[in-house]
Formats: C-alpha cells, structure tokens, sequence
C-alpha cells in the first residue's frame, strides 16, 4: 500500500541502527536503564533507547557501565558473493530493540511526487529494495536515509536515485542512490525461506501512515497464503499505507519478506509480504526486469486520445 503524498509527516518511534554495545545506569531508585549513551553533561546524561531519547538527571545516577554486550556471543559469520547485489549471514538471535539499534540504519523512506512508502538497503553501493506499486508509473524518486548523529537522528533526503530493476508481478523494484557523497550505509542481511514457520516472531520496520521509522511486532501466520496467484508470507504484524516496500524481519535483523498489503483497511492483524525467496530471485535476474524508460508503462503519464466526436466538432469549429 501506497502512502498518499499531503499526509503529515510525524516521527512514532525513532530507531536508529548502530552496532555500538548498550550502556547500563543503575538509578539510585533500585531501577536501571539500558541504550546507548549519547552524551554526558554535568547535570543530565542522555540515553538512546532505541525508540526515544532520555535525559536522566546525574544525581539519580549511581553508577554507569558501559559496553555491556561486549559478553561473549557466538561470532557472527557474513557471506558475501562478488556476483550478488546482496548478502547473508549467520547472525546471532536478539530482541527485537537490539535488532533495531543494529540495523535500523538499513530501513528508508522512498518517496515520489505522488506518495511515499518504505525501503532498506542491501548493499553498501546504495541497492535499495522496495515495492512496484511504491513507484509505480513514477520516473522521480528520492530516498530519505535516517543517520545516527551526536545529537540524535540525522535525516538525509538523496534525490539522484535511478530505478533499475522492477518485477510488478512479484510487486518488487530495486532502485540504487546514485550519489552517496562518502556516506557509509548499513545493509540488512538476507535470510532464508525455508527457516520461515508459523509461530515464529517477527517484526516489520517502516512509514506507516508517513509516522517515520515505527517497528510493529507479530508473527508468522502462514508461510505460504495464496494471493493472486503468488504465495506470501501472512503476518499478524500491523502492516498500513506507507509501510510498503519496507522489511519484515526475523529475530536475527534478517530480512524474510518484503511487507506489501494487508487485507482491507478496516482489517487488523492480517498483512502480507513478499517472501525472501522471490527477492533473492528477483535480485539474482534483476537484469532481465530491468527498467526501460523507452517503455510506456514505466513512469510516463500518457494523456487520453480526444473522441472521434470531439475531433469531428474540432474542425467543424476550425472550418467555419
């Protein structure tokens, strides 16, 4: 589902995807609280939480670790094939808030004179997957990229984006920025089909209704649902206008679907996404759905002919 352009844009729930270790303060209270520390002032220390920015005041603050997923984890092993635009890896299983902070940096904002939608990158070249009807009939396209910087988020809007490939039948389009003046990106991973079971838990990031980089959790409903003639992944994670294109994940960050529907806007806990395997397909032929802009029907506006009738009254009025 396509965002209409004119909806106000506003932030839900800020993300921001850095593979940095979490902080852990022990407030004088007894409590504590994790996320990555930004900043420390003399009177305040302010805390990512992964979905919003805390100031907690130093004299509640008893003591501050930092680094604390620095314990041993099993090492995490990444593949890459010169011939792929994308990559794989056999990651560790996190919650999804640590997902979030890993990754979150991969899930844009893809935008067009006519709506908006969502996206991530794959490769650190600026490969962006998103959906067909995101950009469907468009030949202007810009990529919003969500940064973490010192004093929070960072939005950057790219313009020079190019359409490269687009498959309208499995809905999936693959753009890539053109210019990234230096920028270094973060990449999902891609998972893998046959690991996908109903039950298991996932979460899908992106724009839901233009609220910028919201998370919604679910699970798997049903790993193969018949829809028009594809099989998809249904899901009981809220999927909305906006959320198009965007990933749904598994609780290792990696990318099984690409959200795309959900059935009826007045129907809750049934979305839908194109399953990983149609994209790994999609993006290993990516030439053979190349974009043609000599192609009509690839983003140009074309007016109706006139009526015979019309014309016919036309040089009636020019003869007289």
């Amino acid at each position: 589902m396509k965002l209409a352009a004119g909806v106000a844009a506003v932030i839900l729930a800020i993300f921001i995807g850095d593979a940095a270790a979490r902080d852990r303060i022990t407030l004088k209270s007894g409590g504590s609280i994790e996320g990555d520390i930004l900043k420390e002032r003399n009177n305040a220390i302010l805390v990512d939480l992964g979905f919003s920015i805390l100031e907690v005041p130093r004299d509640d603050v008893i003591e501050i670790l930092k680094d604390i997923d620095k314990a041993d984890r099993p090492s995490e092993e990444i593949r890459e094939d010169g011939g792929k635009l994308y990559s794989t890896a056999d990651l560790t299983e996190l919650g999804v808030d640590e997902c979030v902070r890993k990754f979150g940096e991969g899930v844009v904002m893809v935008s067009t004179p006519s709506g908006l939608g969502s996206g991530f990158v794959v490769s650190e070249q600026g490969h962006v997957v998103t959906n067909a009807h995101v950009i469907e009939r468009e030949t202007k396209v810009s990529v919003t990229l969500f940064l973490k910087g010192q004093g929070g988020l960072d939005r950057k809007k790219i313009d020079k984006v190019r359409i490269l490939a687009v498959n309208p039948y499995f809905d999936l389009a693959l753009l890539k920025i053109e210019d990234l003046g230096g920028l270094r990106l973060t990449k999902l991973f891609l998972g893998s089909y046959d690991k996908v079971g109903a039950g298991q838990p996932v979460f899908a990031v992106g724009n839901p209704l233009g609220l910028e980089r919201s998370v919604s959790e679910g699970i798997i409903s049903n790993r193969a649902r018949l829809m028009e003639g594809i099989l998809t992944l249904q899901t009981t994670a809220p999927i909305n206008p906006g959320n198009s294109g965007g990933p749904l994940l598994n609780l290792r960050g990696e990318v099984i679907g690409v959200t795309h529907r959900k059935a009826g806007m007045m129907a809750e806990g049934l979305g839908f996404a194109v399953p990983v395997n149609y994209l790994r397909h999609f993006l290993d032929n990516h030439e053979a759905f190349a974009y043609n802009v000599d192609n009509p029907n690839t983003g140009y506006h074309y007016l109706e002919p006139p009526s015979r009738r019309a014309v016919k009254d036309d040089v009636g009025e020019s003869g007289r």
